[in-house]
């Protein structure tokens, strides 16, 4: 990007030759540094699109987790979750050529889990009902739990009193609205910064914290009726 191109011939102009250089280096400056930050994952990213698969068996590697707990956060279902991550990574995988690096590539693979995550929540608006998302949190999901997060250290009363108090804050999150859903997911829980969640749901800054304030107002007053004063 060349910043002089974007100010008015008359600046440029008062600027003189020197400042017109110096103006260039502080943009130089600026697209190297970005691309800095951008090019985590770059390296495996050519690779892959060069036709290594290995190179993208260690972006699977390095993004499953999130990506898994992300789809579980908004599905509230281990199985779906886990089929939903292996959608997107396949979708990722065949579409990787097309990746421009206009955006960090993690904000593109996670960008991708979110929206087939929303076409997962649509099949199951009517096959599943919010009355048994606490039966079915606490049966068959030690795999979910564990990457969760959950101490598996602790006592067993300990453990279950967490696992209790965990699906009935996950059947809080899954009464929002999937426009608030993702956004308390990817921030309070999953910890992306505001300027990351703009980038991977494409909306502006100021919606992402009208959202978030509207999503934690309606998880605490759910929370409050389930679990009592918090």
């Amino acid at each position: 990007m060349n910043i002089t191109q974007y100010c008015d011939k008359s600046f440029i102009q008062k600027l003189g030759k020197r400042g017109t250089k110096a103006l260039l280096w502080m943009s130089n400056t600026i697209d190297s540094k970005r691309q800095a930050v951008e090019d985590e994952d770059g390296e495996y990213v050519r690779a892959c699109q060069n036709g290594d698969t290995d190179a993208f068996k260690v972006l699977v590697e390095r993004h499953q987790k999130k990506m898994l707990n992300i789809a579980y956060r908004m599905l509230g279902d281990y199985d779906d979750a886990c089929d939903v991550t292996q959608e997107a990574f396949v979708a990722a995988y065949k579409s990787i050529k097309k990746f421009k690096a206009e955006a960090k590539f993690s904000t593109w693979l996670y960008r991708i889990v979110i929206n087939y995550t929303k076409n997962r929540l649509k099949q199951q608006k009517s096959r599943r009902s919010h009355e048994n998302i606490i039966d079915e949190a606490g049966e068959g999901k030690t795999d979910c739990a564990t990457c969760l997060n959950s101490t598996a250290h602790e006592q067993p009363d300990a453990r279950m009193m967490q696992k209790e108090r965990e699906a009935k804050v996950q059947m809080c999150i899954e009464k929002l609205d999937n426009e608030y859903k993702e956004v308390l997911v990817l921030r309070d829980i999953q910890g992306f910064s505001y300027e990351e969640i703009c980038a991977i749901l494409k909306i502006p800054d100021g919606t992402v914290k009208s959202r978030l304030s509207r999503a934690r107002g309606a998880l605490k007053d759910c929370l409050v009726k389930v679990i009592g004063d918090l």
